[in-house]
Protein backbone atom coordinates (compact mmCIF):
# COMPACT_ATOMS: atom_id res chain seq x y z
CA UNK A 1 0.00 0.00 0.00
CA UNK A 2 1.41 3.39 -1.04
CA UNK A 3 0.34 6.35 1.07
CA UNK A 4 1.09 10.02 0.48
CA UNK A 5 1.45 12.46 3.35
CA UNK A 6 0.80 16.15 2.76
CA UNK A 7 1.46 18.92 5.29
CA UNK A 8 -0.76 21.96 4.79
CA UNK A 9 -2.88 24.75 6.19
CA UNK A 10 -5.50 25.10 3.44
CA UNK A 11 -6.18 28.64 4.55
CA UNK A 12 -8.27 28.53 2.40
CA UNK A 13 -8.11 25.57 0.01
CA UNK A 14 -7.49 26.65 -3.60
CA UNK A 15 -6.78 25.26 -7.08
CA UNK A 16 -3.07 24.93 -6.37
CA UNK A 17 -3.81 22.66 -3.41
CA UNK A 18 -6.07 20.46 -5.55
CA UNK A 19 -3.40 20.27 -8.24
CA UNK A 20 -0.84 19.22 -5.63
CA UNK A 21 -3.12 16.45 -4.34
CA UNK A 22 -3.74 15.12 -7.84
CA UNK A 23 -0.16 15.48 -9.08
CA UNK A 24 1.28 13.86 -5.92
CA UNK A 25 -0.97 10.86 -6.42
CA UNK A 26 0.06 10.63 -10.07
CA UNK A 27 3.79 10.84 -9.29
CA UNK A 28 3.75 8.24 -6.53
CA UNK A 29 0.89 5.97 -7.56
CA UNK A 30 -0.48 6.32 -4.04
CA UNK A 31 -3.57 4.47 -2.91
CA UNK A 32 -4.43 7.08 -0.25
CA UNK A 33 -3.49 10.59 0.81
CA UNK A 34 -3.26 11.74 4.43
CA UNK A 35 -3.31 15.51 4.97
CA UNK A 36 -2.01 16.83 8.27
CA UNK A 37 -3.18 20.41 8.73
CA UNK A 38 -2.81 23.27 11.18
CA UNK A 39 -5.65 23.74 13.63
CA UNK A 40 -7.34 27.08 14.25
CA UNK A 41 -4.07 29.06 14.30
CA UNK A 42 -1.43 28.92 11.59
CA UNK A 43 2.33 29.05 11.16
CA UNK A 44 2.65 32.71 10.12
CA UNK A 45 1.41 33.67 13.59
CA UNK A 46 -2.27 34.32 12.96
CA UNK A 47 -5.71 32.78 13.36
CA UNK A 48 -6.93 30.75 10.40
CA UNK A 49 -9.41 32.50 8.14
CA UNK A 50 -11.98 29.81 8.91
CA UNK A 51 -12.00 26.99 11.45
CA UNK A 52 -10.10 23.72 11.06
CA UNK A 53 -13.19 21.54 10.58
CA UNK A 54 -14.35 23.66 7.64
CA UNK A 55 -10.87 23.51 6.08
CA UNK A 56 -10.68 19.75 6.68
CA UNK A 57 -13.98 19.28 4.83
CA UNK A 58 -12.60 21.25 1.87
CA UNK A 59 -9.59 18.91 1.74
CA UNK A 60 -11.71 15.77 1.96
CA UNK A 61 -14.08 16.89 -0.78
CA UNK A 62 -11.14 17.74 -3.03
CA UNK A 63 -9.15 14.53 -2.81
CA UNK A 64 -7.67 13.91 0.65
CA UNK A 65 -8.68 10.61 2.26
CA UNK A 66 -7.86 11.38 5.90
CA UNK A 67 -7.22 14.69 7.68
CA UNK A 68 -5.26 14.87 10.94
CA UNK A 69 -4.54 17.93 13.10
CA UNK A 70 -1.03 19.24 13.78
CA UNK A 71 -0.78 20.06 17.52
CA UNK A 72 -0.93 23.82 18.08
CA UNK A 73 2.49 24.08 19.71
CA UNK A 74 4.00 23.15 16.31
CA UNK A 75 1.35 24.66 14.04
CA UNK A 76 2.15 28.20 15.24
CA UNK A 77 5.92 27.79 15.55
CA UNK A 78 8.93 28.46 13.33
CA UNK A 79 9.33 26.52 10.09
CA UNK A 80 11.74 24.11 11.83
CA UNK A 81 9.36 23.16 14.64
CA UNK A 82 6.33 23.21 12.33
CA UNK A 83 8.05 20.72 10.03
CA UNK A 84 9.38 18.56 12.88
CA UNK A 85 5.95 18.22 14.49
CA UNK A 86 4.11 17.52 11.25
CA UNK A 87 6.71 15.06 9.92
CA UNK A 88 6.72 13.24 13.26
CA UNK A 89 2.95 12.83 13.03
CA UNK A 90 3.22 11.21 9.59
CA UNK A 91 6.28 9.16 10.51
CA UNK A 92 4.79 7.68 13.66
CA UNK A 93 1.78 6.33 11.76
CA UNK A 94 4.25 3.70 10.45
CA UNK A 95 2.41 3.57 7.15
CA UNK A 96 3.20 6.69 5.08
CA UNK A 97 5.51 6.00 2.13
CA UNK A 98 5.87 9.48 0.59
CA UNK A 99 5.87 13.07 1.84
CA UNK A 100 4.66 15.30 -0.99
CA UNK A 101 4.99 19.08 -0.88
CA UNK A 102 4.88 22.03 -3.24
CA UNK A 103 7.98 24.10 -3.94
CA UNK A 104 8.88 27.01 -6.14
CA UNK A 105 12.03 25.31 -7.49
CA UNK A 106 10.57 21.83 -8.08
CA UNK A 107 14.05 20.28 -7.72
CA UNK A 108 14.10 17.61 -5.01
CA UNK A 109 17.86 16.95 -5.35
CA UNK A 110 18.67 20.62 -4.70
CA UNK A 111 16.36 20.76 -1.70
CA UNK A 112 17.95 17.58 -0.32
CA UNK A 113 21.42 19.06 -0.73
CA UNK A 114 20.51 22.11 1.37
CA UNK A 115 18.62 20.02 3.94
CA UNK A 116 21.60 17.72 4.47
CA UNK A 117 23.80 20.68 5.47
CA UNK A 118 21.18 22.06 7.85
CA UNK A 119 20.50 18.63 9.30
CA UNK A 120 24.16 17.96 10.15
CA UNK A 121 24.94 21.58 11.19
CA UNK A 122 28.73 21.38 10.56
CA UNK A 123 30.78 23.55 12.93
CA UNK A 124 32.06 25.71 10.08
CA UNK A 125 28.52 26.46 8.89
CA UNK A 126 27.36 27.26 12.45
CA UNK A 127 30.30 29.66 12.91
CA UNK A 128 29.51 31.47 9.65
CA UNK A 129 25.83 31.71 10.58
CA UNK A 130 26.64 33.30 13.94
CA UNK A 131 28.89 35.83 12.23
CA UNK A 132 26.10 36.98 9.94
CA UNK A 133 23.72 37.20 12.89
CA UNK A 134 26.24 39.39 14.74
CA UNK A 135 26.32 41.65 11.68
CA UNK A 136 22.61 42.32 12.15
CA UNK A 137 21.15 40.00 9.51
CA UNK A 138 17.68 38.60 10.21
CA UNK A 139 17.81 34.85 10.82
CA UNK A 140 16.41 33.86 7.37
CA UNK A 141 18.88 36.15 5.58
CA UNK A 142 21.78 35.07 7.80
CA UNK A 143 21.09 31.40 7.11
CA UNK A 144 20.83 32.02 3.37
CA UNK A 145 24.15 33.92 3.31
CA UNK A 146 25.85 31.31 5.50
CA UNK A 147 24.74 28.45 3.27
CA UNK A 148 26.12 30.14 0.17
CA UNK A 149 29.44 30.90 1.87
CA UNK A 150 29.69 27.37 3.25
CA UNK A 151 28.67 25.73 -0.04
CA UNK A 152 29.47 28.15 -2.92
CA UNK A 153 27.93 25.68 -5.38
CA UNK A 154 24.56 26.88 -4.07
CA UNK A 155 25.25 30.48 -5.13
CA UNK A 156 23.62 29.89 -8.53
CA UNK A 157 20.46 28.84 -6.73
CA UNK A 158 20.35 31.54 -4.06
CA UNK A 159 16.68 32.25 -4.86
CA UNK A 160 15.82 28.93 -3.24
CA UNK A 161 16.17 30.57 0.19
CA UNK A 162 13.78 33.43 -0.57
CA UNK A 163 10.67 31.40 -1.35
CA UNK A 164 8.48 30.20 1.54
CA UNK A 165 7.56 26.81 0.10
CA UNK A 166 11.18 26.02 -0.74
CA UNK A 167 12.11 26.88 2.86
CA UNK A 168 9.37 24.64 4.25
CA UNK A 169 10.35 21.84 1.88
CA UNK A 170 13.93 22.01 3.10
CA UNK A 171 12.69 21.81 6.70
CA UNK A 172 10.51 18.79 5.87
CA UNK A 173 13.49 16.92 4.41
CA UNK A 174 15.66 17.99 7.34
CA UNK A 175 13.05 16.61 9.76
CA UNK A 176 12.92 13.31 7.82
CA UNK A 177 16.71 13.03 8.07
CA UNK A 178 16.86 13.85 11.78
CA UNK A 179 14.02 11.46 12.60
CA UNK A 180 15.65 8.75 10.45
CA UNK A 181 12.37 8.33 8.63
CA UNK A 182 11.98 5.93 5.68
CA UNK A 183 9.42 8.30 4.11
CA UNK A 184 10.50 9.44 0.64
CA UNK A 185 10.22 13.20 -0.05
CA UNK A 186 8.60 14.23 -3.36
CA UNK A 187 8.10 17.79 -4.56
CA UNK A 188 5.53 19.23 -6.95
CA UNK A 189 6.49 22.48 -8.66
CA UNK A 190 4.08 25.27 -7.77
CA UNK A 191 2.12 26.76 -10.65
CA UNK A 192 1.05 30.34 -11.24
CA UNK A 193 1.63 33.29 -8.91
CA UNK A 194 4.12 33.29 -6.06
CA UNK A 195 3.17 33.40 -2.38
CA UNK A 196 3.49 37.18 -2.07
CA UNK A 197 2.09 38.04 -5.49
CA UNK A 198 -1.32 39.73 -5.89
CA UNK A 199 -4.32 37.89 -7.37
CA UNK A 200 -3.23 36.93 -10.92
CA UNK A 201 -5.13 36.32 -14.13
CA UNK A 202 -4.29 32.59 -14.16
CA UNK A 203 -6.30 29.92 -12.33
CA UNK A 204 -3.53 29.43 -9.75
CA UNK A 205 -3.25 31.91 -6.92
CA UNK A 206 -1.66 31.87 -3.45
CA UNK A 207 -3.75 31.49 -0.31
CA UNK A 208 -2.31 34.83 0.87
CA UNK A 209 -3.67 36.69 -2.16
CA UNK A 210 -7.09 35.06 -1.66
CA UNK A 211 -7.11 35.99 2.05
CA UNK A 212 -6.19 39.57 1.22
CA UNK A 213 -9.01 39.83 -1.32
CA UNK A 214 -11.55 38.40 1.09
CA UNK A 215 -10.15 40.50 3.94
CA UNK A 216 -10.78 43.63 1.91
CA UNK A 217 -14.46 42.74 1.94
CA UNK A 218 -14.63 41.53 -1.66
CA UNK A 219 -17.33 39.01 -2.54
CA UNK A 220 -16.39 35.34 -2.79
CA UNK A 221 -17.19 35.56 -6.50
CA UNK A 222 -14.00 37.63 -6.90
CA UNK A 223 -11.89 34.57 -6.07
CA UNK A 224 -14.06 31.91 -7.74
CA UNK A 225 -11.52 31.47 -10.53
CA UNK A 226 -8.90 30.33 -8.01
CA UNK A 227 -10.85 27.82 -5.92
CA UNK A 228 -12.39 24.42 -6.79
CA UNK A 229 -16.15 24.06 -7.26
CA UNK A 230 -16.45 22.06 -4.03
CA UNK A 231 -14.86 24.92 -2.07
CA UNK A 232 -17.08 27.62 -3.55
CA UNK A 233 -20.20 26.13 -2.04
CA UNK A 234 -18.51 25.43 1.30
CA UNK A 235 -17.25 29.03 1.56
CA UNK A 236 -20.72 30.37 0.73
CA UNK A 237 -22.29 28.14 3.38
CA UNK A 238 -19.70 29.27 5.90
CA UNK A 239 -20.34 32.96 5.28
CA UNK A 240 -24.10 32.47 5.58
CA UNK A 241 -23.54 31.60 9.27
CA UNK A 242 -20.18 33.09 10.25
CA UNK A 243 -17.54 35.70 9.48
CA UNK A 244 -13.92 35.21 8.52
CA UNK A 245 -11.45 35.62 11.39
CA UNK A 246 -8.35 37.83 11.37
CA UNK A 247 -5.57 38.75 13.81
CA UNK A 248 -7.16 42.03 14.87
CA UNK A 249 -10.20 40.14 16.15
CA UNK A 250 -7.90 39.02 18.98
CA UNK A 251 -6.60 42.52 19.76
CA UNK A 252 -8.52 42.99 23.02
CA UNK A 253 -7.61 39.53 24.31
CA UNK A 254 -3.95 40.08 23.45
CA UNK A 255 -3.87 43.54 25.04
CA UNK A 256 -5.34 42.21 28.28
CA UNK A 257 -2.81 39.34 28.33
CA UNK A 258 0.12 41.70 27.78
CA UNK A 259 -1.20 44.19 30.31
CA UNK A 260 -1.73 41.58 33.01
CA UNK A 261 1.80 40.15 32.67
CA UNK A 262 3.94 43.15 31.78
CA UNK A 263 5.56 43.43 35.23
CA UNK A 264 6.91 39.87 34.89
CA UNK A 265 8.12 40.15 31.30
CA UNK A 266 7.52 37.61 28.54
CA UNK A 267 10.77 35.71 28.22
CA UNK A 268 9.19 32.42 29.29
CA UNK A 269 7.17 32.29 26.07
CA UNK A 270 8.41 30.43 23.02
CA UNK A 271 10.74 32.46 20.75
CA UNK A 272 10.49 35.62 22.90
CA UNK A 273 13.96 37.04 23.53
CA UNK A 274 14.83 39.36 26.46
CA UNK A 275 15.14 42.24 23.98
CA UNK A 276 11.69 41.62 22.50
CA UNK A 277 10.18 41.21 25.96
CA UNK A 278 11.58 44.61 26.99
CA UNK A 279 10.33 46.19 23.77
CA UNK A 280 6.81 44.85 24.33
CA UNK A 281 6.73 46.32 27.84
CA UNK A 282 8.07 49.71 26.70
CA UNK A 283 5.69 50.00 23.73
CA UNK A 284 2.56 48.62 25.38
CA UNK A 285 1.09 52.07 26.00
CA UNK A 286 1.02 52.50 22.19
CA UNK A 287 -0.99 49.31 21.58
CA UNK A 288 -3.87 49.84 19.15
CA UNK A 289 -4.36 46.45 17.49
CA UNK A 290 -2.65 43.11 16.97
CA UNK A 291 -1.42 44.01 13.48
CA UNK A 292 -0.28 47.54 14.27
CA UNK A 293 1.60 46.33 17.36
CA UNK A 294 3.52 43.86 15.17
CA UNK A 295 4.47 46.77 12.90
CA UNK A 296 5.55 48.80 15.90
CA UNK A 297 7.74 46.03 17.32
CA UNK A 298 9.44 44.76 14.17
CA UNK A 299 13.10 45.60 13.56
CA UNK A 300 15.74 44.86 10.96
CA UNK A 301 16.62 41.69 12.88
CA UNK A 302 13.05 40.57 13.63
CA UNK A 303 10.52 40.24 10.82
CA UNK A 304 6.81 41.02 11.11
CA UNK A 305 5.97 37.32 10.90
CA UNK A 306 8.34 36.40 13.72
CA UNK A 307 6.90 39.16 15.92
CA UNK A 308 3.36 38.02 15.12
CA UNK A 309 4.29 34.45 16.00
CA UNK A 310 5.82 35.55 19.31
CA UNK A 311 2.71 37.54 20.24
CA UNK A 312 0.57 34.54 19.41
CA UNK A 313 2.72 32.36 21.67
CA UNK A 314 2.05 34.81 24.49
CA UNK A 315 -1.66 34.93 23.73
CA UNK A 316 -1.98 31.13 23.60
CA UNK A 317 0.26 30.46 26.64
CA UNK A 318 2.83 28.51 24.62
CA UNK A 319 6.09 28.60 26.55
CA UNK A 320 9.66 27.44 25.92
CA UNK A 321 9.01 24.80 28.56
CA UNK A 322 5.95 23.57 26.62
CA UNK A 323 8.03 23.03 23.48
CA UNK A 324 10.74 21.18 25.42
CA UNK A 325 8.06 19.07 27.11
CA UNK A 326 6.33 18.16 23.84
CA UNK A 327 9.63 17.42 22.10
CA UNK A 328 10.49 14.96 24.87
CA UNK A 329 7.22 13.15 24.07
CA UNK A 330 8.51 12.53 20.54
CA UNK A 331 6.83 15.63 19.10
CA UNK A 332 3.42 14.08 18.41
CA UNK A 333 2.30 11.37 20.85
CA UNK A 334 -1.18 11.03 19.29
CA UNK A 335 -2.98 11.54 15.99
CA UNK A 336 -6.22 13.50 16.23
CA UNK A 337 -8.59 12.78 13.35
CA UNK A 338 -10.61 15.71 11.98
CA UNK A 339 -12.29 13.71 9.23
CA UNK A 340 -12.02 11.00 6.60
CA UNK A 341 -13.67 9.66 3.46
CA UNK A 342 -15.87 6.58 3.78
CA UNK A 343 -13.85 4.92 1.05
CA UNK A 344 -10.74 5.25 3.23
CA UNK A 345 -11.94 2.77 5.86
CA UNK A 346 -9.11 0.31 4.95
CA UNK A 347 -6.59 3.10 5.58
CA UNK A 348 -7.94 3.72 9.09
CA UNK A 349 -7.83 0.01 9.84
CA UNK A 350 -4.20 -0.18 8.68
CA UNK A 351 -3.23 2.80 10.84
CA UNK A 352 -4.86 1.29 13.92
CA UNK A 353 -2.89 -1.89 13.30
CA UNK A 354 0.54 -0.38 12.58
CA UNK A 355 0.69 3.09 14.18
CA UNK A 356 3.10 3.84 17.03
CA UNK A 357 0.67 6.41 18.44
CA UNK A 358 -3.03 6.33 19.40
CA UNK A 359 -5.64 7.53 16.92
CA UNK A 360 -8.07 9.99 18.55
CA UNK A 361 -11.46 10.01 16.84
CA UNK A 362 -13.55 11.05 19.86
CA UNK A 363 -12.27 13.56 22.42
CA UNK A 364 -14.44 12.10 25.18
CA UNK A 365 -12.38 8.91 24.96
CA UNK A 366 -8.98 10.61 24.84
CA UNK A 367 -8.22 10.51 28.56
CA UNK A 368 -8.64 6.73 28.57
CA UNK A 369 -6.48 6.22 25.49
CA UNK A 370 -3.60 8.61 26.22
CA UNK A 371 -1.02 8.59 28.98
CA UNK A 372 -1.06 11.53 31.40
CA UNK A 373 1.68 13.53 29.63
CA UNK A 374 0.10 13.21 26.18
CA UNK A 375 -3.30 14.16 27.57
CA UNK A 376 -1.84 17.41 28.97
CA UNK A 377 -0.67 18.28 25.47
CA UNK A 378 -4.10 17.51 23.98
CA UNK A 379 -5.88 19.63 26.62
CA UNK A 380 -3.72 22.61 25.69
CA UNK A 381 -4.80 22.12 22.07
CA UNK A 382 -8.45 22.02 23.09
CA UNK A 383 -8.15 25.20 25.15
CA UNK A 384 -6.48 27.02 22.25
CA UNK A 385 -9.24 25.92 19.88
CA UNK A 386 -11.92 27.05 22.33
CA UNK A 387 -10.39 30.54 22.41
CA UNK A 388 -10.67 30.68 18.63
CA UNK A 389 -14.25 29.42 18.71
CA UNK A 390 -15.16 32.01 21.35
CA UNK A 391 -13.79 34.96 19.36
CA UNK A 392 -15.25 33.64 16.09
CA UNK A 393 -18.66 33.21 17.71
CA UNK A 394 -18.56 36.78 19.02
CA UNK A 395 -18.11 38.10 15.48
CA UNK A 396 -21.25 36.29 14.34
CA UNK A 397 -23.20 36.63 17.64
CA UNK A 398 -23.48 32.86 17.98
CA UNK A 399 -22.69 30.40 20.74
CA UNK A 400 -19.11 29.12 20.39
CA UNK A 401 -18.47 25.69 18.94
CA UNK A 402 -17.54 23.03 21.49
CA UNK A 403 -14.54 20.82 20.66
CA UNK A 404 -16.06 17.94 22.63
CA UNK A 405 -19.36 17.89 20.76
CA UNK A 406 -18.16 18.62 17.22
CA UNK A 407 -18.85 15.50 15.13
CA UNK A 408 -16.16 13.71 13.18
CA UNK A 409 -16.29 14.68 9.49
CA UNK A 410 -17.18 11.73 7.25
CA UNK A 411 -17.71 12.38 3.55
Amino acid sequence: MKINGIIAEYNPFHNGHKYQLEESKRLTGADYTIAVISGNFVQRGAPALLDKHSRAEMALRCGADLVLEIPAVYAVSSAEYFAAGAVSLLNRLNLVTHLCFGSECGDISLLKQVASVLSDEPEEFTFILKEFLRMGYSYPNARSAALIQYAPVLADNSDIFRSPNNILGIEYIKALLRQKSPIVPVTVKRLGAGYHDPVPETEYCSALAIRQSLGEGKAISCVHAYIPEEVKSLLSQYLSRKKFVCSNDFSSVLYYKLLSEKEYGFEKYLDVSPALSDRIVKQLNKFVSFDSFCDLLKTKEMTYTRISRCLLHILLNITKEDMAYCTELGYTPYARVLGFRKAAAPLLSAIKEKSNIPLITKLADAEKILDADSYIMLKQDIQISQLYHGVAAGLSVNAPLNEYTLPLLIV
